[in-house]
């Protein structure tokens, strides 16, 4: 079933209304991306076949093996955007218990795709049933009712929403008591060489710069965001991810394919041919690889968060230990006589930073 809408979504300023009745600060909405032509980018990639994407595939991959640690079921399931029928295939396939996903997309192309796969790719097995609901590109509202779902996932479409805090309170609000917020966006590193490249193009050409990749969410935010939302036990994991093209074209077609291309509201209209053959050349020249590849780098910041509960781990009361801390260290002090005196670095403030890869071309 595709629906144009699910519940009764307020207007444009009801994030920020939802999380006043909630008793949660408001958010000041500083709108960057154009939603509409966000939709009009994805609608686009929608009409090209559903391919295997290499980088949209491990990413999907990485956050849904989260769920494999979980004891407990996800009964009712919500996709917000991004790559949701990759999201959907897993998910029906896991062992997260899921009996009913809720797919919500600003593009209605992307809602009838991920319809037909899961249509297609579901043929002789069981698939849970799938509403899909458009969720309206001009508003940072989500069409969602509040407690209505056990799990809400994220994969690749967060980095373009204007109210992050905002929509992940809301995300919150949607959950069940005890219920699991999973997301990847793209981070501040993503395309760090097309961003170079771009910048020495623009000053050789037209002797100044202006903004041709979009602002991204560093990982230091993630924490903050989560702990906004009200989110209990936030965590936040980075991976860096390296896709190898053979072109800075083939760079662009796939960013296309993603339905990534530049959104931002105070974007320049068109890209003077001298200007995008200086990138292309200054890309080459400051990073191809000997076989003549070209790579791109891609930050995904992983982000976990759940609905509070009364059976989750809680922090000890303030005054409660029954240890001194001077006792703590003469005890590691004995223990530690003749070894190195203890390790340095670790991970902090629930930030880890994960694995990084390389992959080959993903472009179509």
């Amino acid at each position: 079933m595709l629906a144009r809408n699910l519940g009764s979504a307020a207007p444009a300023a009801g994030a920020r209304a939802l999380a006043a009745l909630a008793g949660a600060p408001p958010t000041e909405q500083l709108s960057v991306f154009d939603g509409p032509l966000k939709a009009l980018h994805r609608d686009r990639a929608a009409r090209l076949p559903l391919a295997p994407d290499p980088l949209v595939d491990v990413v999907a991959d990485r956050l849904l093996d989260r769920l494999e640690d979980c004891r407990r079921t996800f009964e009712r399931a919500v996709i917000l955007g991004g790559a949701g029928a990759k999201v959907a295939e897993r998910l029906a396939g896991g062992r997260a218990g899921i009996q009913e996903i809720i797919h919500v997309d600003t593009s209605l192309g992307m809602l009838e795709r991920a319809r037909s796969h899961a249509e297609a790719s579901s043929s002789g097995r069981a698939h849970p049933p799938t509403r899909y609901v458009h969720w309206q590109p001009d508003s940072e509202v989500l069409p969602l009712e509040p407690a209505s779902a056990d799990l809400v996932v994220s994969c690749l479409g967060m980095h373009w929403v204007n109210d992050v805090p905002g929509v992940m309170f809301q995300c919150r609000h949607a959950l069940k008591p005890d219920g699991l917020f999973l997301a990847a966006m793209f981070g501040g590193q993503t395309l760090q060489e097309l961003r170079i490249a771009c910048t020495v193009a623009q000053q050789e050409r037209e002797g100044g710069v202006s903004a041709r990749v979009s602002p991204l969410a560093q990982v230091r935010d993630g924490g903050n965001l989560l702990t906004r939302a009200g989110l209990a036990i936030p965590a936040v994991d980075v991976d860096e991810v390296q896709v190898h093209y053979r072109d800075p074209m083939q760079l662009v077609e796939h960013l296309r394919s993603m339905g990534e291309s530049n959104a931002l509201l105070k974007r320049r209209l068109g890209l003077p041919r001298s200007v995008a053959l200086a990138t292309a050349a200054a890309y080459t020249g400051l990073f191809a690889e000997e076989d003549g590849s070209i790579p791109a780098t891609y930050e995904v910041i992983y982000m976990t968060g759940w609905a509070p509960h009364p059976s989750q781990q809680q922090a000890a009361k303030r005054g409660s230990a029954t240890v001194s801390f001077e006792d703590l260290v003469a005890d590691l002090g004995t223990e530690g006589d003749g070894g190195s005196g203890g390790s340095s670095g670790g991970s902090s403030g629930g930030v880890s930073g994960g694995s990084s890869g390389t992959l080959p071309s993903s472009a179509p």
